[in-house]
C-alpha cells in the first residue's frame, strides 16, 4: 500500500465522522446558546445586545479571512497545496482581519464599552481562526473526531470563561476576555498537539515542507498566490453569508436600539440547535461528495446530495412546528417574559429552515468545485436582504427584520439549487458520453 492510500485508510467512516461531528457541534452550539441565556438571566437585553453587536461587527470580517480554507483543504483530493500553504494563508488573513476590525473601531463613534467588546470579540475570533486551520487538516484526513473533541472541550470552557467574567464584573467586555482566554487554552493545549500528531503520522509528499515536530506555515509566494486566487471567491461568499445574517441586526441597532437587538439576538440564538446536525452531516459528507464528483459518479453524488437536503428540510419543518406549538413557554422559560414573542420566533424558524436547505446545497456546490458561481449569488442575496430591511424594519420592527431574512434566504436557496442542478447535469453528461481517453479523475470545474 502506498503512503497516500495508507493515510486515507486511516480516516474514520462517514457514520463515525458524522457522529463525532454531531456531538461536537451539539456541545459547542449548546454552550453558545447558554452564553445568551447567562447574559439574559444575569444581565439585561442591553447586555445581550452588546454581545450580539460585537459578534455582528466582527463576524463578516473574520468569515472573509477564513477564505473557507477548511472546506477547500478537505476537498483537495489531488493535494495541490500543503498544510503549510493553508496555515500561512490563514495566519496572514487573520492578521489582516484584526487590523481591519481595529480600524473600524477607531473611526466609529461607539461608546468605550461597546468598542472594547468589539475588540475583545475580534481577539477571540483570531484565536478560533488559528484552530480552524488545524481543523482543515483533520477533515482532510477524515479524522473529525479530533475536531469534535476540541469543540466539546472548548464550548463549555468558553461558557465558563464568559460566565465568570460577566458575573464577577457585570461587564460584557470582561466576559468576552474570559471567553478568549478559554479558546487560547484549548488551541495551544489540544489543537496544536493533535495537528503535530497528524503531521507526524503523514508521510505523503505534500507534507515534505512541514516539520513533524510542530505545525509550521510555508511562506511560498507562488503557492500562496495560487491559493488566494482559488479561495478569494469563497472568502467573499462566506463574508456575504455572515453579512447577510447580520444585516438585520445592523438595522435593528440603528433604528430600534441595543435593547431590541438583545431581544432579537436571544430569539435567533434558538436557530443554533439544528445547525449542529446540518454542519455535522455537511462537513462529514463533503470529502466523499468531492470524491464522487471527481470520479464522475453522478448517481452517488446525486443520492448523497438529496439525503443532505432532505435532512435540512426535516429539521427546518420541526423547528417551525415547535415555535408554533410551544414558542411562548419556551421563550419565557429560557429568557424571561420580555422575550416571549412567539410570532417572531415562528418567522425566525422559517428563515432557519430555509437556511438549512441552502447550506446543504452549498456543501454539494463546493464539493463540485463550483466556487466562483457562489459570489454573484450571495451578492444578489446581500442586496435583497439590505433592501428588504430598509423597507420593513422601520415599519414592522423585529418582525420586519425576520421577514427580510426569509425573503433573502429564498433567493439564496433558489440560486444554490440551480448551481447543484447544473453540476449534476454536467456530471451526468460526462458520465454517459465520455470523450476518448477521458482520465479517471476528470478536471474539476471552477465556475
Amino acid at each position: 500500500m502506498n503512503p497516500s492510500a495508507r493515510d486515507r485508510s486511516s480516516g474514520l467512516t462517514l457514520r463515525a465522522n458524522f457522529t463525532w461531528t454531531f456531538v461536537g457541534n451539539a456541545v459547542n452550539a449548546a454552550a453558545w446558546w447558554a452564553m445568551t441565556i447567562v447574559l439574559a438571566q444575569l444581565g439585561s437585553p442591553e447586555h445581550v445586545g452588546q454581545f450580539a453587536l460585537g459578534l455582528a461587527m466582527t463576524a463578516p470580517i473574520f468569515m472573509f479571512a477564513t477564505l473557507r480554507l477548511r472546506d477547500v483543504q478537505a476537498t483537495d483530493i489531488k493535494q495541490d497545496f500543503t498544510f503549510g500553504d493553508y496555515f500561512a494563508m490563514r495566519l496572514s488573513t487573520t492578521a489582516l482581519a484584526l487590523l481591519a476590525v481595529t480600524g473600524i473601531v477607531i473611526v466609529s463613534s461607539y461608546e468605550m464599552e461597546l468598542a472594547l467588546v468589539i475588540l475583545a470579540t475580534a481577539a477571540s475570533k483570531a484565536i478560533e481562526a488559528i484552530s480552524d486551520a488545524m481543523y482543515g487538516l483533520f477533515m482532510q484526513q477524515e479524522r473529525l473526531d479530533r475536531i469534535a473533541k476540541s469543540m466539546m472541550i472548548k464550548g463549555p470552557l468558553s461558557l465558563l470563561g464568559l460566565g465568570l467574567g460577566f458575573y464577577l464584573t457585570g461587564s460584557v467586555f470582561w466576559g468576552v476576555v474570559g471567553l478568549a482566554m478559554a479558546r487560547a487554552l484549548i488551541m495551544l493545549g489540544y489543537d496544536v498537539r493533535n495537528a503535530t500528531l497528524s503531521l507526524s503520522q503523514s508521510s505523503t509528499s505534500t507534507h515534505r515542507f512541514i516539520s513533524k515536530d510542530f505545525p509550521r506555515p510555508r511562506w511560498n509566494a507562488g503557492s500562496l498566490a495560487r491559493l488566494a486566487w482559488l479561495t478569494l471567491p469563497l472568502g467573499f461568499v462566506t463574508m456575504l453569508i455572515s453579512f447577510n445574517a447580520n444585516i438585520p441586526r445592523y438595522f435593528i441597532e440603528g433604528h430600534l436600539g441595543v435593547h431590541q437587538l438583545g431581544i432579537f439576538a436571544a430569539i435567533t440564538a434558538l436557530q443554533k440547535a439544528a445547525p449542529t446536525v446540518v454542519q455535522a452531516l455537511g462537513r462529514s459528507a463533503s470529502p466523499r461528495l468531492a470524491k464522487y464528483y471527481a470520479a464522475n459518479n453522478a448517481r452517488a453524488f446525486r443520492k448523497l446530495t438529496l439525503r443532505l437536503v432532505a435532512t435540512g428540510a426535516l429539521l427546518g419543518g420541526a423547528g417551525v412546528l415547535i415555535a408554533l406549538v410551544a414558542g411562548r413557554p419556551i421563550l419565557t422559560l429560557l429568557y424571561g417574559p420580555e422575550y416571549a414573542l412567539p410570532g417572531l420566533f415562528a418567522l425566525v424558524m422559517v428563515d432557519a429552515g430555509l437556511d438549512y436547505i441552502s447550506t446543504m446545497l452549498l456543501f454539494a456546490v463546493t464539493s463540485a468545485r463550483y466556487l466562483r458561481i457562489q459570489l454573484p449569488l450571495h451578492l444578489l442575496t446581500t442586496g435583497v436582504v439590505a433592501l428588504a430591511c430598509y423597507l420593513l424594519v422601520p415599519s414592522a420592527g423585529l418582525q420586519g427584520a425576520a421577514m427580510a431574512a426569509i425573503i433573502a434566504e429564498l433567493v439564496r436557496l433558489m440560486g444554490s439549487l440551480a448551481a447543484v442542478w447544473h453540476a449534476q447535469r454536467t456530471l451526468a453528461r460526462d458520465t454517459i458520453m465520455p470523450e476518448p481517453q477521458t482520465p479517471a479523475y476528470a478536471p474539476q470545474k471552477v465556475l
